[in-house]
C-alpha cells in the first residue's frame, strides 16, 4: 500500500494500483497523487427540460461556477450549501452529480423523437439528462437490474418530470429479444472497480480489493455486446466507467470491434481537460482508440472517467418513433372532467387503464409482457368511486401554465415548506370563498404536486415518500 494524504486523512492505496498508474501516467504520476489532498468537487446539473439554464442562473439561491465542458452544468460549495434542502430540488429543476459524471449523457448526441435505452440508469444521473434531451418526446428506456435501485431511478425520472419512460428492471441479456435493433441511441455507464472515485470514497478502496478490474471486465463485455444488439443499424453508443483500467476501458472497446466489426469509433466534442484514449495498451493498438476520452482528476476539477462513442454502421434515417393508429377508446368521465383543466392535448389511443390506474403510453412500444418494469409511460393517477385523483408524476410532468387551477407561492413563501412537509395549507388570501377542486401547487412558477381545496384549506396531497424531512 501507498499512504496518500486525503484531507487531511492518510489514504491507503493498493500497491498493485499504484504500480498501474504509474505505468499509464509515466511523468504525471506524481500530479496525479497530489490530487488525493485537494477536496472533491461538487456539481449540479440544470433541467433544461424545465428550465432554461439563463432562467435559472436568474433565480439561483447560490454562487454557481460553470462547469466548462458541460452546458448546464455547475460547480457549487458543497461544505457550506445544501441544495437538496431547498424548494427547487423538490421542483426538479436540478440534479446534484459529480461534474465528470454529467459527461457521458452530455456527449451522446439525443434528438427529440429517438428511441433511447440507459442499460445501467440506477440512480438516473445520466437517464434525467437523456430524458431531458427527448423533450417529452419518443422513448426513454432505463434499466437497473436491481429492483431497490430502480425505484431510486423511477423517483428521479418522475422528480424531473419525465412521462415518456419504460422503467425497467432486469438482466441486460434478457432485453435483447424484446427490443432487438430497437433503439436509436444507447449510454452504457457500465460496472466496474472504480478506481476514478478513490479520492471521492475512500470505501472504492477496500472494493476495488474484493472485485478489481478482471471481475467487471466480463461483465462489461456481455453488456456492451448485449447493447450492440438492441442498437438500429445506424444507431450510436456511448460507453462509459469511472475507472482507469484499460482492461474496463480501451481493452472493452477493442472487444466489441472484434465481435462486431460493423462498428466506428466517433469523434466527441472536446475539451482542452480531456486526454486521448491510449491504443497502446491494447493487443491491436488499433490507432482510432485515441478517439475516445479519460479524465484524470489531475487535469481537470473532476473525478477519474473514461468515455467512448461508437455507430453501428453507416448513418441511417431514424425509425419512426411510433404511429398513433388513431384507435379511438372510450375514457372515464372522471378522467375527462379532471383532463379539461388541462391545457395539453393527450390522445385516447394512448390511453392505457390497469386497474384503477390510468397511464399515457410512449408511442410505439413492443410488447414488453415477461420482463420485469417498474413503470410504463406516464402515470395519470387513479379512478376513485365518483373522481379521479392525479398523481405526483402528473403533477410533475406538468408546466404551469398547463393547468387552469394554481396556487403559485414565492420561495420565501412559509407555506412552501409546509406544503413540501404534507401539511394542510390555509389559503384564504389566494382564493375565493366559492373556489374548490384540485390545485396545481407551485413554486415561483414551477410544480411541486397537488392539493385539494376545500372552504379555502388544501388538502394536501403531496405524495408521502418525497416530503421534506429536514
Amino acid at each position: 500500500m501507498e499512504n496518500l494524504l486525503c484531507k487531511g486523512v492518510t489514504m491507503n492505496l493498493p500497491k498493485e494500483f499504484e504500480e498501474k498508474m504509474k505505468t499509464l501516467l509515466g511523468s504525471e504520476y506524481e500530479e496525479y497523487t497530489a490530487c488525493y489532498d485537494e477536496p472533491r468537487h461538487y456539481g449540479l446539473r440544470v433541467n433544461t427540460a424545465k428550465i432554461s439554464v439563463e432562467d435559472f442562473l436568474k433565480i439561483a439561491p447560490w454562487p454557481l461556477e460553470p462547469v466548462p465542458w458541460i452546458e448546464n452544468g455547475f460547480y457549487y460549495d458543497g461544505d457550506h450549501i445544501q441544495p437538496s434542502k431547498h424548494p427547487y430540488y423538490f421542483a426538479g429543476l436540478y440534479y446534484l452529480q459529480e461534474p465528470s459524471a454529467m459527461t457521458p449523457a452530455s456527449r451522446l448526441p439525443v434528438e427529440p423523437g429517438d428511441r433511447v435505452l440507459d442499460v445501467c440508469a440506477a440512480p438516473g444521473g445520466k437517464a434525467t439528462e437523456l430524458g431531458a434531451k427527448l423533450q417529452g418526446t419518443g422513448v426513454l428506456a432505463a434499466n437497473d437490474l436491481s429492483s431497490s435501485r430502480a425505484k431510486g431511478l423511477l423517483k428521479n425520472l418522475e422528480l424531473f418530470g419525465i412521462g415518456n419512460v419504460l422503467v425497467l428492471s432486469e438482466e441486460p441479456g434478457k432485453l435483447v429479444s424484446y427490443f432487438e435493433g430497437y433503439f436509436d441511441k444507447i449510454l452504457i455507464d457500465a460496472p466496474c472497480s472504480g478506481e476514478g472515485m478513490f479520492r471521492k470514497d475512500k470505501k472504492m478502496v477496500k472494493a476495488w480489493e474484493e472485485h478489481g478490474p478482471s471481475f467487471f471486465s466480463k461483465i462489461q463485455k456481455s453488456i456492451i455486446t448485449q447493447a450492440a444488439q438492441m442498437l438500429r443499424p445506424g444507431g450510436m453508443l456511448l460507453y462509459s466507467t469511472c475507472t482507469f483500467s484499460p482492461e474496463e476501458n480501451e481493452q472493452t472497446i477493442e472487444y466489441l470491434l472484434q465481435e462486431y466489426p460493423e462498428f466506428q469509433i466517433c469523434e466527441m466534442e472536446g475539451y482542452e481537460g480531456f486526454v486521448n484514449g491510449m491504443p497502446q495498451v491494447t493487443e491491436n493498438r488499433n490507432d482510432e482508440l485515441k478517439k475516445t476520452v479519460r479524465i484524470f482528476p489531475h487535469r481537470m476539477k473532476g473525478e477519474g472517467h473514461f468515455l467512448a462513442l461508437l455507430q453501428k454502421g453507416e448513418a441511417h434515417p431514424a425509425l419512426p418513433s411510433g404511429i398513433d393508429t388513431g384507435k379511438q377508446k372510450r375514457l372515464p368521465e372522471e378522467l375527462t372532467s379532471f383532463l379539461s383543466h388541462v391545457h395539453r392535448e393527450f390522445l385516447p389511443s394512448r390511453m392505457e387503464l390497469r386497474g384503477d390506474k390510468v397511464y399515457y403510453m410512449p408511442a410505439g412500444l413492443p410488447s414488453i409482457r415477461g420482463i420485469r418494469f417498474l413503470r410504463t409511460g406516464l402515470l395519470l393517477g387513479e379512478l376513485k368511486k365518483n373522481r379521479f385523483e392525479p398523481s405526483q408524476a402528473f403533477a410533475m410532468n406538468l408546466k404551469m401554465e398547463e393547468y387552469d387551477q394554481i396556487l403559485n407561492l414565492p420561495v420565501g413563501d412559509e407555506r412552501v415548506i409546509k406544503y413540501l412537509k404534507g401539511d394542510t395549507l390555509d389559503v384564504e388570501d389566494l382564493v375565493s370563498p366559492k373556489e374548490k377542486g384540485w390545485y396545481l401547487v407551485c413554486v415561483d412558477g414551477y410544480p411541486l404536486g397537488f392539493g385539494k381545496l376545500v372552504d379555502q384549506m388544501l388538502k394536501n396531497k403531496y405524495l408521502p415518500g418525497w416530503r421534506w424531512n429536514g
